[in-house]
């Protein structure tokens, strides 16, 4: 079994340019009333190449929208987000999209495969839409490693909740990007199934050198990662 320490990965890090660095991220929404409420309040951070990284939090932190805004996918109150130095809110929409096709994937608790497509189309998708040539070679060659060599032709509603995981997995690590987002990837599997694809996932992210930021309300999965930034009402805590 794959194990992790803080040891190896402070190390690993302190040599290594970031991937991620937040300064000063605030979200504000107004509510009834006109009434502000601060969904993330002053949050700073970096993540280092190659770290392992979870982000935890009781519901209602800011867990989700901090991780929407590491994605550019939401846009900030105040405060900058830049993956590998390009700040993501210095873009336009196309700007983030393009960043995101570059240097990002993501892995959902609900895998958010496209049921029209097999499991080899999935897999295939961001690696075509990056150009590349050999599309299907490399995502027949990922299905394989993540276990699902067999099962390159079936849809996902032919897959079980674990093996649709794992092909969301594979989906995310074949374009090589710099940074993997998951958002409660375990949420929808059972604890064995859940086990399984996390020991991938950190297997991977070993393997292939990607940064990893997990959002997870697992406090034994968080404690398995290089570090953890915990949030309390939308603060670093």
């Amino acid at each position: 079994m794959l194990t992790r320490t803080h040891t190896d990965s402070s190390s690993a890090a302190a040599v290594l340019d970031p991937v991620v660095e937040v300064q000063g991220l605030s979200r504000a929404v107004s509510v009834d009333g006109g009434t502000e409420l601060r969904i993330l309040d002053d949050v700073s951070f970096r993540i280092l190449a190659g770290e392992a990284v979870a982000i935890v939090g009781a519901s209602g932190s800011g867990k989700s929208t901090l991780l929407g805004l590491l994605a550019g996918l939401d846009a900030p109150s105040t405060g900058t987000v830049r993956i590998r130095g390009q700040d993501l809110f210095a873009l336009d929409e196309d700007g983030r999209a393009a960043l995101r096709g570059a240097c990002v994937g993501f892995v959902f608790q609900s895998f958010q495969l496209l049921p029209a497509l097999t499991a080899l189309e999935n897999v295939m998708l961001p690696l075509e839409l990056a150009g590349r040539a050999d599309a299907r070679k490399e995502a027949e060659a990922w299905l394989g490693r993540v276990g699902l060599a067999s099962r390159l032709g079936h849809y996902p509603r032919q897959l079980s909740g674990g093996e649709q995981q794992r092909v969301a997995v594979a989906r995310a690590f074949a374009p090589r990007p710099a940074l993997v987002l998951a958002d409660e990837p375990t949420g929808n599997l059972d604890v064995a199934t859940g086990e399984a694809v996390i020991e991938l996932m950190f297997s991977l992210n070993v393997e292939s050198g990607t940064t990893l930021v997990l959002v997870t309300h697992d406090n034994a999965l968080a404690a398995r990662c290089g570090r953890s930034l915990r949030l309390a009402a939308g603060r670093l805590v």
